[in-house]
């Protein structure tokens, strides 16, 4: 073997294996000199040629082998009684009953949206709806999660205007729903946008699929358009920092078509459903490269792949561009000899090409073929298994340290507590999402119950009373002060939206997005929250199933706030229980569940009114939100409730807004402070809270099953006229026309956008 691997052919008009060591070329793809000694050594003490040490660079890239973060990963729980399927394939899947499953996951395109925002979030989306068909689900709806600079900085707005574009172009074309998300803006994003895409399918249990490479001889077939010369190295692009050359790595930037992808998934549905597939697999990061080998992997087998049979859109591409392209909608699977024509007839049908690109070998190598000769041989096992992983060291930042002596209530008591409320509400954080959302085809397919606009976005299942209910949620400036606490309340609110819209929790994706893993406190970031990540998901019975991890996220003032993104699915066991935020109906009562305290620190309060993020997050104490989740979902499942909204950004004063010009009606409450400042007690953002609205002859009901599962609850106004009025301790501190509070939460980022 290492005499044939001797003989392999080196790519023309290339630098040689000796250039490439001699003037370390290695070192441009991200390779240190440390991980190119050990490929020399994987490759029998031989030299690298252009495209292997290219195949090893991807391979080896934070984006594809988690080599930074693989040791903090296997702290999350991944396994549970309905977990089908958890980390290691195209997404995760979540037994939702009577034979049926649920798959979701989410992605990140941040580099490439900061470089090409359009394209970069586009083919973001389509990657990730590729994630999900492949595993045989039919795509069902789509999610994003996204972070911006302030929109007073004019690329800002050129980058969020063109990333919704991007979203909703690709979206719409393919007919999937864009149903939910969250949009968080802080200069902390500025230069160095997140755009995270998440998808949920559907399945029944016999049709699951799994990125296998299995019997040998087998043919490996690509389906999908041409591949060209775009998004070569995105993996790579993707692990490392932005910089002022980052503009120059345009071309890395894939360029997606929605059309296309349509035909594709149709047709390997189709494909999935005759039973003849016996592996698939996207070609997402890396392409050809990591599709082909990670498919090998997972089969303990090898694979021989023929180049000059790939279909190729440019003239004259090099096995290293072949391999290393990431030209979009385009798919790697596996049958058996005999079930070929089968293949090709169904992919023909739908007017796409199917080409035989090679086939599965017992050698556990993966060989490339061009022109005839061997242009690259390479140990599976070496690609995959054996890529190197890293123990970064940490250390607790000075500013964590600092943080701990700020007093949050320090700031002079703010009297105008209507201007104060009328600022948060027209923060861009809190502020309504419609001119994002309206350039979505949330109805497509007819099955959205709940929109975009409410605590969590709802769809249907099908032929059954069952819905899902779906979320993505991080607030970044809590993982900022406290990563642990901010990890925890990340998995907690996603938990309490889903309930509060009539869901079960069932299991989370994550995207974690953090700036450098060399820098030790960016480790320390990354280390501490999936700390309380772990802790939250363990405690609340909510698994992780799959993921992203996004590193490397720095732009001139250094790293993002750490982000680490919870998408997570719930499971409405009856239409009849989805709820939503708004307040329903005249004389409706309204309760409040949990206890406020003065907890300011990385408030939208805090940011808005006073300028700053600092101190501690509040606290969240996970077995009192495990009472409080099981209670709200039994008095939901129950037919008890008719409103419910989780207490978040803006605190308590705003979720009272959110609920009336939710519902287009007014409410009166009287609250006791506790002692606390009005202005404290009202934009606190304290954890575990809810306002709930009944009925009143169900509200006594409703407060004894509350205080039977011990949940602090209170009844604290009605739902009535057209105003919000809110007092405290019986002396009003706060009253304004729903439809004032309505023009300032829906005028706030289309008069910024303006600008």
């Amino acid at each position: 073997m290492a005499q044939q691997s001797n003989n392999v052919a080196a790519a023309p008009k290339e630098p040689t294996a000796e250039q490439i060591k001699e003037q370390k070329i290695y070192r441009q793809f991200g390779v240190t000199d440390e991980e190119y000694e050990k490929v020399c050594e994987f490759l029998g003490n031989r030299l690298p040629n252009y495209t292997e040490i290219g195949v090893f660079s991807v391979m080896w890239s934070e984006h594809c082998s988690y080599k930074n973060s693989k040791p903090v990963l296997r702290k999350f729980p991944t396994s549970g009684p309905r977990v089908l399927m958890g980390p290691g394939e195209g997404a995760g899947i979540v037994d939702i009953g009577d034979g049926q499953a649920v798959v979701f996951k989410i992605e990140s395109h941040n580099h490439p949206s900061a470089i090409e925002p359009f394209q970069g979030a586009a083919t973001g989306v389509g990657g990730i709806i590729r994630d999900i068909f492949s595993m045989g689900a039919r795509p069902v709806a789509v999610l994003n999660s996204l972070r911006f600079g302030s929109l007073t900085n004019e690329r800002v707005r050129y980058l969020f205007e063109h990333v919704v574009s991007g979203i909703a172009g690709y979206g719409n074309c393919i007919g999937i729903p864009t149903v939910g998300g969250e949009v968080m803006f802080d200069q902390s994003y500025e230069g160095n946008p997140l755009v995270n895409a998440m998808c949920v399918g559907l399945i029944d249990h016999k049709d699951i699929q799994r990125g296998v490479a299995s019997g040998i001889g087998n043919p490996v077939l690509y389906v999908g358009p041409p591949t060209g010369r775009d998004g070569i190295h995105g993996a790579t692009f993707a692990s490392e920092e932005l910089t002022e050359e980052s503009e120059a790595k345009r071309p890395a930037v894939q360029v997606g078509d929605p059309f296309m992808e349509k035909l594709v998934m149709e047709a390997c549905l189709e494909l999935i459903k005759s039973g003849i597939v016996v592996g698939i697999q996207d070609m997402g990061a890396a392409g050809l490269t990591c599709s082909s080998a990670e498919m090998a992997s997972k089969g303990g087998t090898g694979i021989e792949l023929n180049l000059d049979h790939v279909p190729q859109r440019e003239v004259g591409m090099t096995p290293y561009e072949m391999m290393l392209s990431e030209s979009q909608e385009r798919m790697l699977f596996v049958v058996k000899p005999e079930h070929e024509e089968q293949a090709r007839e169904i992919f023909t049908r739908w007017g796409l090409i199917c080409a035989n690109v090679g086939r599965v070998t017992d050698d556990g190598r993966l060989r490339l073929i061009h022109n005839g000769e061997l242009a690259a041989d390479m140990p599976i096992d070496a690609l995959t298994e054996a890529c190197p992983i890293y123990n970064k060291p940490n250390a607790e930042p000075q500013y964590y340290r600092e943080n701990a002596s700020v007093d949050t209530t320090r700031y002079a008591e703010v009297t105008d507590l209507n201007g104060a409320l009328d600022k948060v509400l027209a923060s861009p954080t809190v502020a309504s999402k419609e001119w994002v959302y309206n350039q979505y085809d949330y109805m497509v397919r007819t099955n959205t119950y709940v929109p975009p606009g409410s605590d969590a976005a709802v769809v249907g299942v099908e032929g059954t009373r069952k819905a899902l209910a779906m979320t993505t949620d991080c607030n970044g400036r809590f993982v900022y002060l406290d990563p642990e606490m901010g990890g925890r309340i990340a998995v907690a609110e996603a938990a309490r939206n889903i309930v509060c819209s009539g869901g079960e929790p069932l299991a989370i994706t994550d995207n974690l997005n953090f700036g450098s893993p060399e820098k030790p406190e960016i480790f320390w970031q990354l280390e501490k929250s999936v700390d309380g990540m772990a802790e939250a998901c363990r405690e609340l019975n909510t698994p992780v199933i799959g993921g992203n991890v996004s590193l490397y996220n720095e732009r001139a003032r250094g790293a993002i706030y750490p982000t680490p993104v919870v998408g997570m699915v719930g499971l409405v066991h009856d239409l009849d229980h989805i709820t939503t935020q708004g307040f329903k109906q005249e004389g409706d009562v309204i309760v409040v569940l949990g206890d406020t305290k003065a907890e300011l620190g990385g408030s939208e309060f805090q940011y808005v009114v006073h300028g700053v993020t600092e101190g501690r997050p509040p606290v969240v104490d996970l077995a009192v939100e495990k009472k409080l989740l099981a209670a709200v979902l039994k008095a939901i499942q129950s037919g008890l409730v008719k409103s419910a909204h989780d207490v978040a950004e803006g605190g308590l004063a705003v979720a009272l807004a959110e609920s009336c010009i939710s519902g287009r009606v007014g409410a009166s409450v009287d609250l006791n402070a506790s002692g606390l400042r009005n202005d404290i007690f009202l934009f606190s953002e304290s954890q575990s809270r809810i306002v709930l609205s009944a009925s009143p002859e169900k509200v006594d009901q409703l407060l004894a099953l509350l205080a039977e599962h011990g949940i602090p609850a209170v009844k604290a106004g009605t739902v009535r006229g057209s105003e919000l009025n809110i007092a405290v301790n019986g002396k009003s501190v706060i009253q304004s026309s729903v439809e004032h509070l309505t023009k300032t939460w829906k005028d706030a980022i289309p008069c910024l956008m303006k600008a």
